[in-house]
């Protein structure tokens, strides 16, 4: 399958605003068809899934994978993780950690909380364009995800 063919919503929370810039240029740089949209915290990423607060009355995007920091402000990804696992109306939507921490006690959380993935940010900008080529390919072109549609059973 061509990557061109068909391309996902890729949903990224994280509130350094200089981790969001470089995700999305090396996004950008890995030329993976697909639309990136950012929430600064595990608050922000909750009201944009259910339509509220600031995105209330927009209509986002459905997203097909979320890339989540865990160390945020107000909600951090542990705690968000856990809320989106236990809505039957979110929890399809996969999930990939990508941060800095790299402690096992993180780790294991994140699987036991419904992870798909575990990623330690790479340090230099050509490290996360190839991650970021990397996880395009496989979750555009590999994985089968649900339609795009907002689930509502």
């Amino acid at each position: 399958m061509n990557s061109e063919s068909k391309s996902i919503v890729i949903l990224m929370a994280d509130d350094d605003v200089d981790d969001q810039l470089l995700a999305k240029e090396a996004l950008q740089e890995s030329r993976v068809t697909n639309i990136l949209k950012i929430v600064n915290d595990g608050v922000e990423l909750m009201e944009y899934l259910r339509s509220e607060g600031k995105f209330a009355s927009s209509d986002n995007p459905w997203p097909g994978l979320i890339l989540l920091d865990l160390n945020m402000p107000r909600k951090d990804g542990r705690e968000a993780l856990a809320e989106l696992k236990s809505d039957p109306k979110l929890r399809r939507i996969a999930v990939v950690i990508l941060t800095t921490s790299k402690t096992e006690e993180d780790m294991l959380r994140g699987y036991d909380l419904g992870a798909a993935s575990y990623l330690t940010k790479p340090v230099t900008f050509e490290g996360l364009v190839d991650l970021m080529q990397i996880l395009g390919r496989y979750w555009v072109e590999f994985v089968e995800l649900p339609g795009s549609d907002k689930q509502t059973d």
